[in-house]
């Protein structure tokens, strides 16, 4: 009798713990529903704000023909993806904190399968911001890494890529701190900070990159960036950071012919561009700083 009570205890004792795991689980999972709710909800309180905006009545061939700002981190997106933003027909989204933070998960997923999550999140934010009437413009630096499912998802989709000298783009990380080792914090979708290793890291070097100098670090991000942002040449138009501060006139004559928009109306919005944080490098970086960006960063500072 006495091993039947503890035959019974043991198994109430197993379903108790499996009854636990259960319940946990849960708790992660709606734990990670109210977070993926909250960053769909703050992306969408940005966008209404613009849903007033004349656009056109043909919500179909709108959106198939979104534009992606491209760059590494620090080249000057955000101010280009605003500008084209502001030419009459587009929106600027910012960087969608859903989609940017669902794309370290889905580098892993098959291209078919990333092309349909990014679609429909791109989608719901157009449909719940009320901007279907609008072209959409996404600027998060990330999408980078799933270009071939963003161009599987949106065959028509306009790819503009940012690039910026590496050594003002380190100049600028190396400020900011993102990469730096010891540096606490989270960022906008909740991803820490710090000298840890990013999805972008090759496979077998995250225990180098870890080890590495911070200004190394900034370049080893420049050039994983800069690579994963060439993937798909005729679909991409790239804009120089210099020669855009330089004369934006000029600058942005290709630009408006890739994306389709008035070259006059789009210059005007890129006029704001400013040329005092071109070379900031030099002031801003020790040699060695210099040599450890440019161990990364030389290759591609070439062509």
């Amino acid at each position: 009798m006495d091993g039947l009570r503890g035959c019974s205890r043991s198994r109430r004792s197993r379903a108790g713990r499996a009854r636990a795991r259960r319940l946990g689980s849960d708790a992660v999972s709606r734990s990670s529903e109210a977070a993926h709710a909250r960053l769909y909800a703050s992306a969408i309180a940005r966008i209404l704000a613009r849903a007033h905006r004349h656009g056109s009545e043909d919500l179909d061939a709108v959106a198939e023909r979104p534009v992606f700002v491209l760059g590494a981190p620090r080249s000057g997106t955000t101010f280009l993806a605003g500008a084209i933003g502001r030419v009459p027909g587009l929106v600027d989204l910012g960087e969608l904190k859903p989609w940017k933070a669902a794309i370290p998960r889905l580098v892993a997923a098959s291209e078919d399968e990333a092309a349909k999550e990014l679609r429909g999140m791109l989608e719901t934010v157009r449909r719940y911001g009320l901007v279907r009437h609008l072209r959409a413009v996404e600027q998060s630096p990330e999408t980078a890494f799933v270009l071939g499912a963003v161009l599987r998802a949106y065959p028509q989709a306009a790819i503009v890529h940012m690039l910026r000298d590496p050594r003002d783009v380190a100049s600028s990380l190396l400020q900011k701190g993102w990469l730096r080792a010891g540096r606490e914090g989270r960022d906008d979708v909740g991803e820490p900070y710090g000298h840890y290793a990013r999805f972008w890291v090759e496979p077998g070097r995250v225990e180098e990159f870890d080890e590495a100098d911070d200004a190394r670090r900034a370049g080893w991000a420049w050039r994983r960036y800069v690579t994963a942002a060439r993937a798909a040449p005729s679909a991409t138009v790239e804009v120089r950071y210099e020669e855009l501060a330089a004369d934006p006139e000029a600058a942005s004559e290709p630009l408006a012919a890739h994306i389709g928009a008035d070259p006059v109306i789009l210059a005007r919005a890129l006029s704001r561009m400013h040329a005092e944080s071109v070379g900031r490098w030099h002031r801003n970086l020790t040699p060695e700083q210099v040599a450890e960006v440019e161990s990364e960063a030389a290759e591609l500072m070439e062509e």
